[in-house]
């Protein structure tokens, strides 16, 4: 199953009141593998940036005013999402600036059936502990040494590790469910064979002959002090 991982960055957290979005950063995944495909854009947002906005993901008006408006890469970006479901964490915080984009240039939103929200996703697997991302980074021994501020390319590079944690873990890409199913039906299709495609053999003799049943006597008759011989007595 093909899935996008997604993250976004924001000039503030209500797109209600004219926050926007700034950069986006998609991974594509298929059975919970990458596939080294990904999306990654900045938007400018044609406003200013909050400094406390600018203190955690060091997107600066001045950096973003000569990057392409939302509308000029909308067609892009929704090529490269499909009919996918989304993955993000703290969904709603996400598919709310996306679709709040969308919107703004008359284009309708994408459906939240859509959304896989990680952090529903941890807090049911790990119920009362943090669930940030980097909470469960540390929580699944994933490398963030890199992430000095927020990005949105690599937090989705960092929630894609953490989603494969969430729903199994690293073995789910070595597809030994369906090595499994391949040898079952091998298995199947031998025994159900019709009898004049299977080879036919004499049957084996498992009667021992006299001559070995008289060595057999010979031998048990020549062991000193049997604990059967000591149990008859």
């Amino acid at each position: 199953m093909r899935e996008v991982i997604f993250d976004t960055e924001t000039t503030g957290l209500d797109p209600k009141s004219g926050d926007r979005m700034v950069e986006i950063g998609c991974i594509e995944m298929v059975g919970r593998v990458e596939t080294g495909r990904t999306f990654h854009a900045y938007f400018n947002p044609e406003r200013d940036m909050p400094a406390e906005a600018e203190k955690v993901h060091g997107l600066s008006a001045a950096f973003l005013a000569t990057k392409p408006r939302f509308a000029e890469l909308a067609d892009e970006l929704l090529a490269f999402l499909g009919d996918a479901p989304l993955v993000a964490h703290n969904a709603g915080f996400d598919f709310g600036f996306l679709n709040a984009e969308l919107e703004r240039i008359g284009r309708a939103g994408i459906s939240l059936e859509r959304m896989v929200d990680t952090v529903a996703l941890a807090r049911k697997k790990h119920p009362g502990a943090k669930n940030s991302l980097d909470a469960l980074c540390t929580r699944y021994g994933i490398d963030r040494s890199h992430r000095v501020k927020h990005g949105a390319l690599l937090d989705a590079e960092l929630l894609a590790q953490v989603y494969v944690e969430l729903t199994g873990g690293r073995q789910i890409g070595l597809e030994l469910a369906s090595e499994t199913v391949t040898v079952a039906r091998t298995v199947v299709d031998i025994a159900a064979a019709p009898a004049a495609a299977r080879p036919v053999r004499p049957p084996r003799p498992h009667a021992a002959s006299a001559e070995e049943l008289e060595r057999h006597s010979a031998f048990i008759a020549g062991i000193d002090n049997a604990i059967w011989a000591t149990q008859a007595r």
